[in-house]
């Protein structure tokens, strides 16, 4: 599918969309408690969808009522000796310990960008843990035969703290005066994410600085209900629009959030936005804006509603954090690059900081989403101050974590055309 979006000026409110990194984190530690899980205001995403899926791959059974999921499980019984990730990141490392929990060997695959992503953390770390494991030189498929025996481990945090989060939940669920120690960790807010889920599911963590994680009894995931806060990652581009295009109210959007991506109020603060916090309300209203600096490092997923807005900015705006943008749907680092220039904002990579030449005016442009649905948002952003329309190919990807964006924008006043593409 391709859309086009045209210059526009943004007025109006929408609710966020749910947080796909809640939803699935209460996805995994529903599987691993014993009894009825309810889930109010599920994500519905492809990547929730997945972790839906494989909870019932590893034994749970999903139910939807109404407009909650319900998960009833008896923890890690797998009903089959494969399971799919889709091209979830944060699936593949959070539920490959958790598979290793069982006793049977499970090949674990995925699909899309996630087979070229690197699991040598897994060779590395499992085996330890007494875990046999096989991949396809460090790439999926991954073959593992538990299960997993919680000791006392050091890891590298420095690739991804998805991979942490897989190993704390699995270690809730077995650990026994064990730790975990973490050296370079990053995105430290979805760890603190990852113990606030596990401690809503009856399973408390005691943490050093991010450094040192002890486990210092058995104890056990607890079922019960868990309502899935807003997504800050996906309103980050929401608010942008509203800063650059006009203004927006967006509900559902907890300031005291563990969600890394709600540092997004602190670019758009920066770049002289007005700001008018509410109660789990965000109200943004468009300025004159400057260029400003940003460590993205701890939530990179930020630099695609980042680029849009610094392209509004006027300046050259500095963004670090480069080098945690190699492996995600795209290297986004170099997409960001290719696709901003199409539409006349020049872009520098230099070393682990980007800078972004703003204020030159946006041109209208023929881009591609390179299957990344954070670019497809990023350049529909943009599109709205634009001198003409932008036709987005592949917008499609979009599905991966907001199914809901064009029509949230729409909402918002965006004009948007969709068209199906025929091969």
């Amino acid at each position: 599918m391709k859309v086009i979006v045209s210059p526009a000026t943004i007025s109006g409110s929408v609710t966020a969309n749910p947080s796909k990194s809640a939803m699935q984190r209460a996805v995994a530690a529903a599987l691993l408690a014993k009894g009825r899980t309810t889930i109010h205001n599920p994500g519905l995403s492809n990547d929730c969808l997945a972790a839906l899926e494989v909870a019932e791959n590893l034994g749970a059974m999903v139910k939807r009522v109404n407009e909650d999921i319900e998960i009833t499980s008896n923890g890690v019984q797998p009903f089959y000796d494969e399971i799919n990730c889709g091209e979830s990141g944060l699936g593949i490392r959070m539920f490959t310990p958790i598979a290793a929990l069982a006793e049977q060997q499970i090949t674990i695959n995925g699909h899309g960008s996630l087979v070229t992503r690197p699991m040598h953390f897994f060779e590395e770390v499992l085996p330890e843990l007494g875990v046999k494991i096989r991949s396809q030189d460090g790439k999926l498929p991954l073959e593992i035969h538990g299960p997993l025996q919680a000791k006392d481990i050091t890891i590298d945090g420095s690739l991804s703290s998805q991979f942490l989060t897989g190993l704390l939940m699995a270690f809730g669920s077995v650990a026994d005066k064990a730790q975990i120690r973490v050296t370079d960790l990053k995105s430290k807010p979805y760890i603190e994410l990852t113990l606030q889920i596990m401690a809503h599911f009856g399973v408390k963590v005691r943490q050093e600085n991010f450094e040192v994680f002890h486990f210092d009894k058995k104890q056990e995931y607890k079922a019960g209900e868990y309502t899935v806060e807003g997504d800050w990652s996906g309103a980050a581009f929401l608010l942008v629009a509203a800063a650059v295009a006009g203004k927006a109210e967006v509900h559902h959007l907890n300031t005291l959030s563990a969600q890394s991506d709600k540092a997004i109020m602190e670019a758009l603060e920066k770049a002289g936005a007005e700001i008018l916090p509410g109660v789990f309300t965000m109200i943004v209203v468009k300025k004159a804006l400057k260029a400003f600096e940003m460590d993205a490092t701890d939530c990179p997923d930020l630099f695609p509603p980042l680029v849009a807005l610094a392209a509004n900015c006027k300046g050259i705006t500095r963004i670090k954090g480069v080098s945690r943008l190699a492996h995600k749907e795209s290297d986004r680092g170099l997409t960001l690059q290719e696709e901003f220039g199409k539409m006349g904002i020049r872009i520098d990579l230099e070393g682990d900081v980007m800078l972004v030449h703003g204020g030159t005016g946006i041109k209208g442009a023929v881009v591609h989403s390179h299957n990344d649905h954070r670019i497809a948002m990023a350049c529909a952003v943009a599109a709205l101050t634009a001198d003409g329309a932008v036709t987005i190919g592949n917008a499609e990807a979009i599905n991966k974590s907001y199914p809901e964006f064009y029509d949230h924008l729409v909402a918002l006043g965006g004009v948007i055309e969709k068209e199906e593409v025929t091969a």
